[in-house]
């Protein structure tokens, strides 16, 4: 991709009636740049109707994403666990293929009672198979595990971009700024994203920084990290800064707005942006 494109997550509050292909319309009407379609409580969408929210979305130029069921844990010792995980992440990515989707978004599990240098290796074994079973059905669209704001969930920054260093670039992952936020506290300033995207720059390379999955929102947290999302105006996110860093270095690629007013704070990111060129 050649710019920072701004997508909401799912369907627009304003659509009406509230579908997939309403959402579309609204969201070109809005002048945004396309839709995460959220999947986080199952699967439902047959083939006929991704065929047809795939055609709609190229007849107004917009891009998709998908975001995978919760469900995922890739940590488990349960081969159910495992096996309902995997076909959760390949589901979804099979229904965004179909919709010639760009990225699929996921949550890849716990630590349980894990220390965390012993679930990186069963994490990492899991993903290079998904790897290998989506490219073996030659689907053509990009798996990223998501930046987890919860202490007590396996996705660090650090491990995210080992596993993509780990992995050749074959995966790279969805940074979700306001999770790194809530899971350490920091990381919330026009430096501190710098160094963000610096050490993707520098330990994934490649045109990973114009190939960005990024989430944002407005968001609660406490010791343990993560609470909730929340509007931008009502969190301690200083999200004026973190776009201007984005801006500054011409990051490309999608960022999704996960805050509960989707395309409210969505457009106000936009015309954030768009004011710096």
């Amino acid at each position: 991709m050649d710019r920072l494109n701004f997508l909401t997550a799912g369907i627009p509050i304003s659509a009406k009636p509230r579908t997939f292909l309403n959402g579309l319309t609204r969201v070109r009407e809005m002048g945004l740049d396309g839709m995460e379609l959220e999947f986080g409580h199952g699967i439902r969408q047959n083939p006929a109707l991704m065929r047809e929210i795939g055609k709609r979305a190229a007849e107004l130029g917009l891009i998709l994403t998908a975001h995978a069921p919760y469900y995922i844990n890739l940590n488990s010792n349960d081969p159910k666990i495992i096996e309902k995980s995997y076909q959760a992440i390949l589901e979804t990515a099979r229904s965004l293929d179909v919709a010639r989707g760009w990225s699929v978004v996921f949550h890849p599990g716990y630590y349980l009672e894990d220390r965390p240098k012993f679930a990186f290796p069963r994490v990492q074994k899991h993903i290079e198979r998904l790897l290998q079973l989506a490219h073996k059905e030659a689907l053509k669209v990009w798996l990223r595990p998501e930046l987890m704001g919860k202490k007590s969930q396996f996705g660090t920054l650090y491990e995210l971009v080992e596993l993509s260093s780990n992995l050749g670039g074959h995966i790279l992952p969805c940074i979700d700024l306001s999770h790194w936020h809530a899971r350490t506290g920091k990381n919330n300033s026009y430096d501190e994203v710098e160094r963000i995207l610096k050490l993707l720059d520098h330990e994934i390379g490649g045109d990973v920084l114009k190939n960005m999955h990024i989430h944002f929102s407005g968001i609660e947290f406490g010791p343990a990290g993560e609470k909730r999302h929340m509007i931008f105006r009502k969190s301690d996110t200083r999200y004026r800064e973190i776009l201007k860093v984005l801006f500054d270095y011409d990051i490309a690629g999608v960022l999704v707005c996960e805050s509960p007013n989707v395309e409210g704070d969505l457009l106000m990111l936009k015309l954030i942006y768009d004011s710096f060129a």
